[in-house]
């Protein structure tokens, strides 16, 4: 399918960015890891991935902004536009040679995500969408599963590290979707969790304690698949409040009152 120029450019940003990242995975030994802060690691593979996909975007675009995981936020001179970028959103699972794992780069302009590619390289899966144009993986139109009730539904979450601030309400989240819905998983990469709903593969989900770069390209994903999004507390956008939660028409609102109900557990 014929794609913007935008879209050639990121897309090829980050299939170039992945080629390191597939050459390291497997070397659990050999991997260079650094502590940024409590259960929070960077690789050495993240440094290079991101250094390829600045250089790549900065080529094409160069007076674009970045917001990226592992290096300080670059102001560019066009005020509006600016790319968010996480090499690799899922360290601890590539770290662990789990091919559960993405490179994700989304374009904001004025404050809204226009524009999103994520990839595993692994699984060889690319996803990408713009704009009121759909979301698309491998090229094929996605779209949110249809199931209506949260009994018949298998959601994810994120599960806080050790320094998360959440425990203690995420324990109770948890407990109660345990006995509302078909079934819950944890995988460890909110990239793909998004990228998987928007295909039907997941029916929705919600996520405490995130960065915008990890979830900017799949929250437009969901909503250009049919889907819909939401702060975790209830705003609009929850780009930059830290959370979300997601899913179709019919069980959005359900995990909306499922997780209000938790609070007062």
């Amino acid at each position: 399918m014929a794609t913007t120029p935008i879209m050639t450019v990121m897309i090829a940003a980050v299939r170039k960015a992945a080629r390191n990242v597939q050459r390291d995975f497997g070397e659990v030994s050999s991997l260079q890891v650094s502590v940024k802060g409590p259960a929070d690691f960077v690789t050495n593979s993240d440094k290079k991935a991101e250094k390829v996909l600045r250089e790549e975007l900065g080529k094409a675009r160069p007076t674009y902004g970045f917001l990226g995981e592992e290096e300080a936020e670059t102001k560019g001179s066009d005020p509006d536009h600016r790319f968010i970028i996480d090499p690799i959103d899922g360290t601890f699972n590539f770290m662990h040679a789990l091919p559960f794992f993405a490179l994700t780069i989304a374009l904001e302009r004025k404050g809204e995500i226009i524009a999103g590619v994520t990839y595993n390289p692994i699984h060889d899966e690319l996803f990408h969408a713009e704009k009121g144009s759909g979301a698309f993986v491998n090229n094929k139109r996605m779209r949110v599963g249809a199931r209506r009730e949260l009994s018949e539904s298998l959601l994810f979450c994120g599960l806080p590290n050790r320094a998360a601030k959440t425990h203690d309400l995420q324990r109770k989240e948890m407990a109660l979707m345990q006995t509302k819905t078909a079934g819950i998983r944890a995988l460890g990469s909110t990239a793909l969790d998004l990228a998987y709903t928007a295909m039907g593969r997941l029916d929705g989900g919600w996520t405490h304690g995130l960065k915008p770069w990890d979830m900017a390209a799949g929250l437009l994903f969901v909503k250009e698949s049919g889907g819909f999004v939401a702060g975790l507390g209830g705003e609009d956008n929850p780009l930059h409040t830290g959370g979300y939660m997601c899913g179709n028409a019919d069980l959005l609102p359900q995990i909306k009152a499922a997780l209000a109900e938790a609070k007062t557990l």
